[in-house]
């Protein structure tokens, strides 16, 4: 049986779909770190990880037999992307699944901010009756600015406006805007407007350290802050001391630069005992819907890949689906030169074959083509296939074989 590994808990659902498929699944609670992970990927095809995990180009180099990766999350900075393309590996992660889950999550932490309710909860937990209105607002007619438009950003829009609040946004890219919600030339511009502040933007590189010292002070005073995308955006000894001043007047934070590796591991951060500063250990997307969801998803994706070769929402591969029947399949990744569909289909014909289907698309210096054919794949043909100077991986997804 080919064999799966998933790691950090991911939802039961996934075993399940991965076993119906016929792989051997290993589950386990925690992260591994790299030199763990390359031992336990030993004859492991298919790898499901979340968010602690690094699958790093070491890993990738140690183990050229794995066949996909699934980030059983949003974010997929935790992976090597271009090296896992070099090695063949696919990629794929959940872009939608827990949307909703931390739009929900946004929404309520602007609402316990707004009303200082972090604040009023630890007063009773204390033994202190402290009913007073000081510094409590209802979100009602409240600018909001969105930093970062995708799939998260454009719901929280739609619902924050909902609720009526006014919506402004800043994102790199051109976004449609949803409803009532007006765009911003710039994040300074969105900062010196809005009266809470919420951070949605991506993992990639130049988003580190995007939220410090400077952006808070050009905050409006008194007004709220949350982060609930990537660790590494903001500087929290900034937002500590913003906080400290009164200029912030209140916090909430899912992620964090360093983060515990398993469930109970101790956790410190210069945020703990902030007045109205909520702090989450990154659950933003962590409801048992969206879990559910996103383990039916990235397994289905995974299975779907090595059964047939299909890379539709890959994140690191060219998209490529091909359907009807054959009597055999094989799936070829390789350099993008010009030429290699001619020798590949040359191949066939040497072989004594006919290509019943084929489709082949790239993505920036790889290749991809799937072709069906109309009997088995003799042993020559694909030894020869794997023999093309531009080969990078070859599978015959249909019997499940790789190469």
């Amino acid at each position: 049986m080919p064999r799966a590994l998933l790691l950090e808990n991911i939802d039961p659902v996934a075993v399940e779909l991965l076993e119906s498929a016929g792989y051997d699944v290993e589950a386990r609670r925690g992260a591994l770190d790299e030199a763990d992970l390359i031992a336990a990927l030993d004859g492991v095809a298919l790898l499901g990880i979340r968010s602690k995990t690094q699958v790093t180009a070491e890993v990738l180099r140690a183990r050229p037999e794995l066949v996909a990766v699934g980030a059983f999350c949003i974010g997929t900075n935790q992976i090597d992307l271009a090296a896992a393309a070099g090695a063949g590996t696919a990629v794929f992660n959940a872009p939608y699944s827990n949307t909703r889950s931390v739009v929900e999550m946004a929404l309520a932490e602007i609402i316990i901010l707004a009303r200082r309710m972090v604040d009023r909860d630890r007063s009773l937990h204390a033994g202190i009756w402290d009913k007073s209105a000081a510094g409590s607002h209802e979100v009602r007619g409240r600018t909001l600015g969105i930093v970062g438009y995708g799939n998260i950003g454009s719901q929280l829009s739609v619902l924050a406006e909902a609720l009526g609040m006014r919506v402004l946004f800043y994102d790199l890219e051109d976004k449609l805007a949803l409803g009532n919600a007006e765009r911003c030339d710039s994040l300074d511009e969105l900062l010196e407007r809005a009266e809470a502040v919420t951070l949605h933007v991506d993992g990639r590189g130049g988003n580190a350290g995007l939220f410090g010292a400077e952006q808070f002070a050009r905050m409006r005073p008194r007004s709220l802050f949350l982060n609930l995308s990537r660790g590494f955006v903001v500087d929290h000894e900034a937002l500590r001391d913003h906080v400290l001043s009164g200029h912030i007047a209140g916090a909430a934070v899912d992620v964090f630069p360093e983060e515990p590796r398993e469930q109970g591991d101790p956790f410190d951060s210069v945020l703990r005992g902030l007045p109205n500063v909520v702090l989450t250990p990154h659950v933003g997307g962590s409801t048992q819907e969206a879990q559910l969801d996103i383990g039916r998803f990235v397994a289905g994706k995974l299975v779907d890949y090595a059964a047939s070769g299909t890379t539709t929402l890959s994140v690191n591969l060219p998209t490529v689906v091909l359907h009807g029947e054959s009597a055999a399949r094989f799936a070829l990744l390789h350099r993008n030169v010009p030429g290699v569909l001619a020798r590949v289909d040359a191949l066939v014909g040497e072989h004594g074959l006919n290509v019943d289907g084929q489709v082949l698309a790239t993505r920036g210096e790889l290749g991809y083509v799937i072709t069906d054919v109309n009997a088995e794949l003799p042993t020559g043909l694909l030894d020869a296939l794997r023999a093309l100077p531009e080969s990078l991986r070859l599978t015959t997804p249909a019997r499940r074989g790789a190469g």
